[in-house]
């Protein structure tokens, strides 16, 4: 019997913030770029529960949360605290609650610094691993004061979506025999995958509950989807034969930088690209990888249209005068009208690399990629 549990900390680096700083207790923390008044740039990293009924969220700009905070505000409801991300904290945080699981847990997918699918097919029924999830989920607790939703299923996918309809230091289960009752009710846009332009498609189609979705054929979702459509159509009837991977290939170092005013400056801009590959050869040489073959760069304009281009290379290379020249090559073309005829001005350049020789683990590939 397999038994799969996703776990997923309640609001991670906003809880950490709050142990550390227990006067914001009841109040919103947004953990994230610096707002400015409303003028910063930048993103939500997380933000707790409070903070969210005011509408902020992970990835919503940060001064887009600044200007929901003051309306609550003027509401009367209690100010907003904005908070720097301590990324090297909440590594360490992180691995301390993932020596508690793995004591526990044999075959853990780590998936990001604070989510985990977890192989309980070792209990051999769903009582036990319930029983084994709260106890570890209470160790959690009294050692770190944080606390997890937790989803139990058949599963990596009805795990995952079991955590996500949790409430917070929750454990949800979907037993087998409760599939269905449990997936059809739910909109398209709660599988896994399903974003807003897919979710209105299928509306547009009256599509709009699981079960509705479990009505199209396998051939109209090709059709309509293409080969996603199949995943489409074994997600709607909670079909995932994904295994838990305890080991994850690392995909890309990059570096970029968003700026304080956004530019067309070719001397500036070309710097900026110097800069950049300078930082990435870093990280290489820091945490010992031993060679790249794929040159990629990202261009966010002012009105934020985001454009990336790669170049793959004959073989794979160490040294940063390859990554240089190969990244100002992908970049010229949007200093002229090949990439960029409206001569839009430029917002955020990034400079990355990616095909490693190297494996390694997830929390060391989180953490080289934390600051991005």
């Amino acid at each position: 019997m397999k038994i799969i549990a996703h776990l997923d900390m309640d609001s991670f680096f906003a809880s950490i913030e709050l142990r550390v700083n227990p006067q914001y207790r009841g109040i919103g923390i947004v953990v994230g770029a610096d707002p400015k008044d409303g003028m910063g740039r930048g993103v939500v990293s997380t933000a707790n529960y409070q903070a969210r009924k005011y509408g902020i969220h992970s990835a919503l700009p940060i001064s887009t949360a600044w200007r929901l905070a003051e309306a609550a505000k003027k509401r009367g409801e209690p100010a907003t605290v904005f908070l720097p991300v301590n990324g090297r904290y909440y590594g360490e945080v992180s691995e301390k609650i993932f020596q508690i699981i793995r004591r526990y847990v044999p075959v853990v997918e780590q998936t990001s610094i604070d989510e985990a699918y977890l192989d309980l097919s070792f209990c051999g029924d769903y009582l036990k691993a319930f029983e084994l999830i709260k106890k570890i989920t209470k160790i959690i607790k009294e050692r770190e004061k944080l606390t997890a939703k937790v989803g139990i299923a058949p599963n990596k996918l009805l795990a995952k979506m079991a955590s996500a309809r949790g409430k917070p230091d929750s454990v949800n289960i979907i037993y087998p025999q409760d599939i269905d009752s449990f997936l059809e009710p739910l909109s398209v846009r709660d599988i896994p995958g399903v974003g807003p332009k897919t979710e209105a498609m299928f509306n547009a189609k009256k599509i709009y509950r699981i079960a509705d979705l479990k009505k199209v054929s396998l051939a109209d979702l090709r059709e309509w989807l293409g080969k996603w459509g199949e995943s489409i159509y074994d997600k709607a009837r909670g079909i995932d034969e994904s295994p838990i991977e305890t080991e994850r290939e690392i995909k890309s170092i990059s570096e970029q930088e968003t700026f304080a005013k956004d530019s067309l400056s070719a001397t500036f801009l070309l710097e900026e690209i110097q800069r950049l590959s300078e930082r990435v050869i870093d990280r290489m040489i820091k945490d010992e990888i031993r060679g790249y073959r794929t040159v990629v760069i990202t261009v966010r304009f002012s009105d934020f249209t985001t454009r990336t281009r790669s170049k793959t290379l004959p073989e794979y290379r160490y040294d940063m005068k390859t990554l240089h020249r190969e990244a100002l090559k992908l970049f010229m073309p949007f200093l002229d009208a090949r990439e960029n005829p409206s001569k839009k001005t430029i917002r955020l350049l990034g400079v990355g690399d990616r095909e490693f020789i190297l494996k390694i683990g997830w929390l060391d590939y989180y953490l080289l990629g934390f600051f991005l």
